[in-house]
């Protein structure tokens, strides 16, 4: 009777929306972990690879733009795929890819062999998605906000709060060692998310997977709102993704000390405590006043923040200015998809929503591949320029609210 009773009380915590949250929050943020210190360590370990340090600030956006573009054209089939045979399977494989790309990263003796164990990564595209629509049809209608900010908080926490744990690793014992150690964290995730919790959901379509997989690409194109809102929010992706690249080189353009990994990660992990804040702040603030709204809100004023950190004048400074516009942003990174959740139709959320982090990863490859080439005017030049792009995607973003209340 006890056995029986326990593993009752175990079905129920492996489906239940809070544990599905806690687990889904813990898997995105190791995950937002491995990317962040990639992004911030690639920079310095470039020159290890044989890359001249003048060549560094144009290796760093091309890799990233590189790395980012190859999982794409595969992005629909995860979604197809997912609707044949479970989501379940297809978010494990995209912790399987973090694994290989890791392993693949940390032997690389060769700048390009390191670009190909980071262009695997990008075959994780549309884990997010999955889990999203899992937990959406889990949590009560009333958290769906919250439950989102609080785990889409994870990814730009688990992004800053990386670098900030790595930083005296890649100092002391190099980048190779970080690599391994986060190679036995996704290990970990894969046992968590193959065994922690039971999806109720079974993929129900038979047809031909290309069809399938053509079909959602066709759903995007044929809803009018979807339509105008992936171009919005990819545009407000690509002006953060550009700054965000840069960072660790503004932040060694002003640290001349002899522990630039160590610097790096500190500045990057300080804003971790503002995005832990502002995420679900602004999730609760939507659940009461409306999405679209706090979203709007939000998105303005990342606009006229998005310069200050070029005027700053030494690192501590620019160390405020960039924790707290990184928690603003994240907040609306977090808030998007909470808007492109709410625009899909239910009977296809699933599919649509496994393109949501197709947003950033194209904004992760434009972004910095403006990035390359502005900043040969200088590193602080980014962050205007993200301002002109944030400030483009809210005017796309206005026309897919219109499209919205239309329809």
């Amino acid at each position: 009777m006890t056995t029986s009773t326990g593993d009752a009380s175990a079905a129920r915590t492996s489906t239940s929306w809070t544990w599905l949250l806690a687990l889904f929050t813990a898997a995105s943020f190791i995950e937002t972990v491995f990317w962040g210190q990639m992004n911030a360590f690639t920079p310095l370990h470039l020159p290890t690879l044989g890359v001249p340090p003048a060549d560094v600030p144009a290796w760093t956006g091309l890799v990233t733009s590189l790395s980012s573009v190859i999982g794409i054209p595969f992005l629909p089939f995860w979604g197809a795929l997912a609707d044949r045979y479970g989501r379940q399977p297809l978010i494990v494989r995209s912790f399987v890819a973090h694994f290989i790309a890791g392993v693949v990263a940390m032997l690389a003796g060769s700048v390009w062999v390191f670009v190909i164990g980071r262009a695997v990564m990008s075959f994780s595209l549309g884990n997010s998605g999955l889990m999203m629509t899992t937990l959406s049809e889990q949590a009560p209608a009333r958290r769906i906000g919250l439950s989102f900010s609080i785990m889409n908080s994870a990814a730009p926490l688990g992004a800053v709060v990386g670098p900030l744990l790595g930083g005296p690793i890649v100092d002391r014992w190099g980048f190779p060692t970080l690599l391994l150690i986060d190679a036995t964290l996704m290990l970990a995730v894969i046992l968590a998310l193959t065994f922690g919790y039971r999806d109720a959901f079974r993929g129900k379509e038979d047809g031909p997977l290309l069809r399938m997989a053509v079909d959602s690409v066709r759903l995007i194109g044929q809803s009018p709102r979807l339509r105008a809102l992936f171009p919005a929010l990819f545009l407000l992706f690509a002006g953060w993704m550009l700054a965000f690249t840069y960072v660790p080189l503004v932040i060694t353009t002003l640290y001349q000390g002899p522990e630039p990994g160590t610097a790096v990660g500190v500045v990057l992990g300080a804003s971790g405590g503002v995005t832990l804040l502002l995420g679900p702040v602004m999730g609760a603030l939507a659940d009461r006043h409306g999405h679209w709204r706090v979203l709007f809100i939000g998105a303005v004023i990342t606009v006229a923040l998005w310069p200050v950190p070029a005027l700053m004048p030494d690192l501590i400074s620019f160390a405020v200015a960039w924790a707290i516009l990184n928690g603003l942003v994240s907040g609306v990174f977090a808030l998007s998809f909470s808007v492109l959740s709410s625009s899909a139709p239910t009977e296809v959320r699933g599919r649509v929503m496994s393109f949501a982090y197709l947003l950033v990863n194209v904004g992760f490859m434009i972004g910095p591949a403006i990035g390359s080439v502005v900043t040969r005017f200088g590193v602080f030049t980014v962050f205007p320029v993200a301002a002109v792009i944030t400030a483009l995607g809210i005017g796309l973003l206005n026309i897919a609210f219109r499209q919205s209340t239309e329809n």
